[in-house]
């Protein structure tokens, strides 16, 4: 999908997300309170578009109401812009007193008897559009005193629609960094050995994303904000994509490779078309999702066929908290790795000693085999070899590579 496409598929999602969160809910409530005490009967916000203006709240005392949320008009049209400009009173008690508001056509389609109306200045000076409230007919109570409440109420509805702008731009530009990323076909890979330490070779390669676009800042911040902008899946499955592309030309058939992916995204795609140019038996999946899982029956579904087939699964971050053992407990993955707070310094820590010693008897127990990440000394090497961890990675053993590091034969001894 081209970047405009995607822009706009996602383009309302912040007013969704917006009114979820109460700020357009804000807004409608506001409507209403002001309608009823002024005895309207509609009241509404209006947007100031190119040439259009759109009525994007609206609270009405009658239903069908004569306007809706959602309604498109010509900017020249109505009461709005003449308001904003100073061609029509702010304050009209009774429409058919006043020559401007009878040439309106939408005093008499309506019909409108009486109105009041004030511009929406955001904090930057712009005007949004308009606060406005009619009745179809005169009411000549109406007041400065209720051009007063009028103003109050915009001051309020403002700030909503400063946060409202704020956020929408934010989103868009959000947005637009991934789309560029992705029409670049980032993220690029590099991959780290993975080390036995039974024969000191290299079982396997895990692939992790590099992003060279700005801003700089690590893959967990971009994988974050894809996950924000609702473009988590699209961007995992192109690092998917461009991992195995690049271990295809490594050429080793004795390796496995080792993919980063979401709960979401196993669950929400079709993984079929991505991992069927490799083995399966050389596949693992690495679960990557540190948000709570609230479905394992979907997640488990969706990794059956995978497992059928010879995919390896592997859970990240044991031992960092009641959340990785839930995972472990629930998926019963193939691999555990330990989390990288636990490796380090563990041979001079006797309760990070304790704790891997019994995750390890629990991985020999039922089945997986244990990798110690974050390697960065001999010692730490030494401790976990010790306590009979299976495969070992980080920088003690090797730092991620480009995939041309490895097109020699993968091996690693470690004492």
């Amino acid at each position: 999908m081209a970047i405009p496409q995607l822009l706009q598929a996602h383009q309302y999602d912040y007013d969704e997300t917006l009114r979820q969160g109460g700020a357009l809910a804000t807004i409608d409530r506001a409507l209403k309170t002001l309608r009823r005490h002024l005895k309207m009967d509609v009241a509404f916000v209006s947007r100031f578009m190119a040439e259009h203006r759109l009525l994007r709240n609206v609270d009405s005392a009658a239903y069908p109401a004569a306007v809706q949320a959602g309604d498109l008009m010509a900017l020249d049209d109505g009461y709005c812009l003449k308001v904003v400009k100073g061609l029509l009173p702010r304050l009209i008690p009774d429409t058919s007193k006043c020559p401007e508001a009878l040439a309106i056509e939408a005093t008499h389609a309506l019909p409108i008897g009486s109105h009041i109306s004030v511009p929406l200045t955001l904090g930057d000076g712009s005007v949004y559009g308009t606060l406005c409230c009619f009745s179809r007919h005169a009411d000549p109570t109406l007041n400065d005193r209720d051009m007063e409440i009028m103003n109050a109420f915009a001051e309020l509805i403002c700030g909503q629609l400063d946060d409202e702008v704020r956020f929408n731009l934010d989103f868009s530009e959000r947005l637009l960094r991934i789309t560029e990323a992705l029409a670049r076909r980032e993220p690029a890979m590099v991959f780290q050995p993975i080390v036995s330490l039974t024969d000191g070779n290299v079982f396997g390669l895990e692939a992790l994303a590099r992003f060279g676009s700005e801003p700089r800042r690590s893959p967990d911040k971009w994988i974050a904000e894809a996950a924000d902008v609702g473009l988590r899946s699209r961007i995992e499955r192109q690092a998917i994509e461009n991992a195995i592309d690049a271990f295809r030309l490594i050429g080793d058939g004795s390796v496995a490779l080792a993919l980063n992916i979401s709960a979401a995204t196993v669950v929400e795609t079709s993984l079929d078309p991505l991992l069927g140019s490799l083995p399966a038996d050389r596949i693992i999946l690495e679960l990557t999702e540190h948000e709570q899982i609230h479905d394992y029956h979907h997640l488990t579904a969706a990794l059956t066929p995978l497992r059928q087939r010879g995919v390896r699964i592997a859970v990240d971050d044991a031992g960092s908290g009641y959340a990785s053992m839930r995972h472990v407990l629930n998926i019963r993955p193939d691999i555990i790795k330990f989390d990288i707070s636990l490796t380090k310094g563990i041979e001079a820590d006797s309760t990070k000693h304790a704790l891997a010693h019994a995750l390890v008897t629990f991985a020999h127990h039922t089945g997986s085999l244990v990798v110690g990440e974050g390697v960065e000394t001999e010692a730490e090497l030494a401790a976990l070899n010790q306590l009979g961890v299976d495969l070992v990675q980080g920088y003690h053993l090797g730092r991620p590579q480009e995939w041309t590091a490895f097109a020699k034969p993968l091996a690693i001894k470690v004492s």
